[in-house]
């Protein structure tokens, strides 16, 4: 049968200025419709437009996926809340469900609480949640963050968290990228190597390092990388220059998810600007795509959020910690 379009059907097409390859062959019920669309007098580059979605968002992907990831935000969002949040707390056997949030009280560490996207609370229901937590802790003598998102419901839940005494600790961004496309080399000045690491003398340098550059005791990820060391699930990575720590980050991998998350990354003042946290983030990402990890999400403070958008990462969101102290 001769193509109804074969003056169509794999010209050249171009895409803002450059050039997109060939249209691919449409087969199926679609023909007809399709036939009068490309046949009639549409310009070159609105058929690469629908080239384009067509590969970026319908084109079907291996065995197991339905779609090809993706790297528009609302879609990374959902696939964040739907796969990511949810699974952390299977990761805490000693999380305790309250209602509709969890809590988790850490013996090396303040407390920390959080909820599904929607908490599904309001008014005098949701402030007696909030103080059930707040009260918890204090029985304990210990401080809590109860951790929230921009885009979560009820809006007004920062406002009920401050009245009932916790502080916030400042706005990070949250932004999500596909671990394949930040996995490329980056050069390094001479001098400068990165390793992986679970020695308890490089945990506590790395600790030190981090109490440096955050300005906060960061003396607790000792203990906690500690309980970690052997979490294949967890990979510990540090920047080594003139025999000292100068920056370290580790990948946290959410089992049964195509998830993981990019923590720390704090690099001296004075080693800063020299590709240090654009190397830590590739190294990670190489190992995220060797697990079958796709999507990468970072809680970003304004400094990291910039070279993080030059990589291809997507702001998603915002977070924010609002903490209780005794």
């Amino acid at each position: 049968m001769v193509e109804p379009w074969p003056e169509v059907y794999g010209a050249p097409v171009t895409f803002a200025g450059r050039p997109g390859g060939r249209l691919p062959r449409i087969t199926g019920s679609d023909k007809p419709v399709l036939h009068r669309v490309l046949t009639g007098k549409w310009p070159v580059s609105v058929l690469a437009l629908g080239r384009f979605w067509f590969e970026n968002r319908v084109r079907q992907s291996g065995a197991g996926n339905s779609v090809e990831p993706v790297t528009d935000a609302s879609a990374l969002l959902s696939a964040f809340d739907t796969q990511a949040r949810p699974a952390e707390w299977e990761a805490y056997p000693d999380a305790v469900q309250d209602s509709e949030v969890f809590r988790v009280a850490w013996g090396h560490r303040r407390g920390f609480v959080a909820g599904p996207p929607d908490l599904r609370l309001g008014g005098a229901e949701l402030d007696a949640v909030i103080a059930r937590q707040r009260d918890f802790f204090a029985a304990r003598g210990q401080a809590v963050e109860w951790k929230t998102w921009g885009h979560d419901k009820p809006s007004d839940l920062p406002e009920r968290l401050e009245a009932a005494g916790f502080v916030s600790e400042g706005r990070e961004t949250v932004l999500i990228g596909l671990a394949e496309e930040m996995a490329g080399p980056v050069r390094l000045e001479d001098g400068i190597v990165l390793r992986e690491t679970k020695d308890e003398a490089d945990l506590r340098r790395l600790a030190a390092t981090a109490t440096e550059v955050f300005g906060r005791d960061s003396t607790w990820l000792v203990d906690y990388l500690l309980e970690k060391q052997d979490d294949p699930n967890t990979v510990v990575v540090v920047a080594e220059a003139d025999g000292q720590v100068v920056s370290s980050a580790r990948l946290e991998i959410v089992p049964g998810t195509e998830f993981g998350g990019l923590w720390g990354g704090g690099t001296l003042a004075a080693w800063r600007g020299k590709g240090i946290y654009r190397a830590l983030v590739a190294h990670r990402a190489r190992v995220a795509v060797e697990r079958g990890v796709k999507y990468l999400q970072v809680d970003a403070s304004e400094d990291s959020r910039p070279i993080l958008e030059r990589l291809g990462f997507v702001v998603v969101t915002t977070t924010t910690g609002y903490v209780w102290q005794p």
